[in-house]
């Protein structure tokens, strides 16, 4: 049952996905006795970080030219503990509580961004990093060739910034997927995990307003990563994970000889609880 993924040595494919269940602790300790190898911690996003030390620097710019003393009362706005402390925070104690690989998830928008917080979440102990690039061109002036490119450049910046290995998880939305998956390992990439599974928009009739629509997924959704990681398996030399449509022993074994070195789920747990874990194994 024992596999490598991303170098780490796990003792089965099964691991947990990026989802808000491996952000309690508690919650870790369940999914590691049920049998989980390793665990995904929720994405950190640069955009909330963002809005959090803009808020904060709100609150501060406010009292603190209200009068002359309060100008060197108040200590700088970078002294303060917001956005990704409670996230690295988070990190550090389940290192602390479970003995299985903790791999943080970040999802940035800057290049300055993206190294920033990728040194962070090391520093906090993960296992290893993974990048849930997810970018929309919704510019017409911007070439399917542009938007590769920024994928590229963001993998090689935080390549450059951290010793800990470093998967990208990919949406199936491009021309060519091999020659794309093929230029990202030689950006740097330990691995690749196929598929995202994007939250897609609704409109609410009712109230005539954008409204976010989550689905879990179902086991049919499993031939798009079944068919990649059998084409791309062989071709790269990197780690191959696949995710998506996992909800059954059957769909594990399908996805592990197809060539996948980890078998990621989450939706399964959703519906099932985390002691499926032990089911699926």
């Amino acid at each position: 049952m024992r596999t490598r993924y991303l170098g780490l040595e796990l003792r089965n494919p099964l691991v947990v996905s990026a989802c808000p269940l491996t952000s309690k602790i508690d919650m870790l300790c369940r999914l590691e006795e049920a049998g989980a190898a390793a665990a995904v911690m929720p994405s950190l996003f640069e955009e909330q970080i963002v809005h959090d030390e803009m808020t904060v620097f709100e609150y501060y710019e406010d009292p603190a030219n209200s009068f002359r003393e309060a100008l060197s009362y108040f200590p700088e706005i970078e002294n303060y503990t917001v956005g990704a402390d409670s996230y690295l925070k988070t990190i550090e104690t389940a290192k602390r509580a479970v003995t299985i690989p903790i791999v943080g998830s970040l999802n940035g928008t800057s290049t300055g961004g993206w190294i920033r917080y990728a040194k962070l979440i090391e520093e906090a102990g993960a296992d290893a990093l993974e990048l849930n690039i997810y970018l929309v061109a919704t510019d017409p002036e911007r070439s399917g060739a542009d938007v590769e490119q920024r994928y590229l450049d963001l993998v090689q910046a935080v390549r450059a910034s951290i010793s800990i290995p470093m998967a990208v998880k990919l949406g199936p939305f491009f021309s060519s997927m091999a020659n794309m998956a093929r230029r990202l390992a030689a950006a740097g990439a330990s691995g690749l995990v196929l598929f995202n599974r994007f939250l897609q928009p609704d409109i609410d009739l009712e109230t005539l307003s954008v409204t976010p629509n989550l689905v879990l997924s179902t086991s049919d959704e499993l031939r798009l990563p079944l068919r990649w990681i059998a084409i791309l398996r062989g071709q790269l030399g990197i780690s191959l994970a696949a995710t998506t449509g996992v909800h059954t022993s059957e769909d594990v074994l399908k996805l592990l000889l197809a060539g996948a070195d980890a078998v990621m789920t989450t939706s399964s747990l959703y519906k099932k609880g985390p002691e499926h874990i032990s089911t699926l194994i």
